[in-house]
């Protein structure tokens, strides 16, 4: 991926949520995370889905071992389940790679103006570089933060955090442990543009969390109400 915009120049940066924004994965991650429940025994619901979007894989098994009532799975079953998963999603996503209409142009749009560009994600970085190789944007993208990179997953807005510090746009100490243990001083005003159905969840915590500036409205690409966001799993 590039990296030749420096924000604490510019004083613009964007940092993009991936599924349900700049690809839409509400199918394919349906379809996987059914058929890996389903070997492992257990019905998914469309609650246990809605819950699971967002999230990191090892946060999405617990919780669905634990809505079967089983036992919490092991590291082992974690990394069968979670890997089997992802294959399917994967291979889903080649057979029909499911772009969110203008991405390329919205993206190349913002890199002419000046802005910095990342990605900040739950999803495995496997998942990350297929994307952005399909959507034609891997050479404009300037940083990316995974869900494995990260403690917690979203909701908690770590990805987003680190994604801004990565570009420059930010310094994060942490010293502790927690949403709220790092000590932030912007350099430039990095904007958030979540998925969907995240934009009432996830935009008041990245904002409590460092100082932006005055609003830049990029509407992101939604599917009809109640299936926006599949969750960057």
């Amino acid at each position: 991926m590039s990296r030749d915009r420096d924000p604490s120049e510019t004083g613009r940066a964007i940092i993009f949520d991936l599924d349900g924004t700049l690809i839409d994965t509400h199918d394919a991650h349906h379809a996987a995370w059914r058929t890996a429940c389903a070997v492992n025994g257990i019905e998914l619901t469309p609650a246990m889905f809605a819950w699971s979007f967002g999230r990191t894989n090892p946060a999405i098994i617990r919780r669905f071992w634990a809505d079967d009532g089983r036992p919490e799975p092991d590291d082992e079953t974690i990394e069968r389940v979670a890997e089997a998963k992802e294959k399917d999603f994967r291979t889903e996503l080649d057979r029909s790679f499911p772009a969110m209409p203008g991405v390329l142009e919205l993206v190349t749009g913002l890199r002419e103006r000046g802005f910095a560009i990342a990605i900040g994600t739950s999803a495995p970085r496997e998942n990350l570089e297929l994307a952005v190789d399909r959507l034609g944007i891997a050479e404009l993208v300037d940083a990316s933060v995974c869900g494995g990179e990260v403690i917690h997953g979203k909701p908690d807005p770590a990805v987003f955090l680190m994604a801004a510090d990565r570009l420059g746009a930010i310094e994060v100490d942490q010293p502790g442990h927690g949403p709220h243990a790092a000590r932030i001083s912007p350099r430039s005003a990095p904007f958030v543009v979540p998925s969907p159905s995240r934009s009432t969840s996830l935009v008041p915590h990245a904002a409590s969390s460092r100082p932006m500036s005055a609003p830049l409205t990029i509407p992101s690409p939604s599917r009809s109400a109640g299936q926006g966001s599949t969750g960057g799993v």
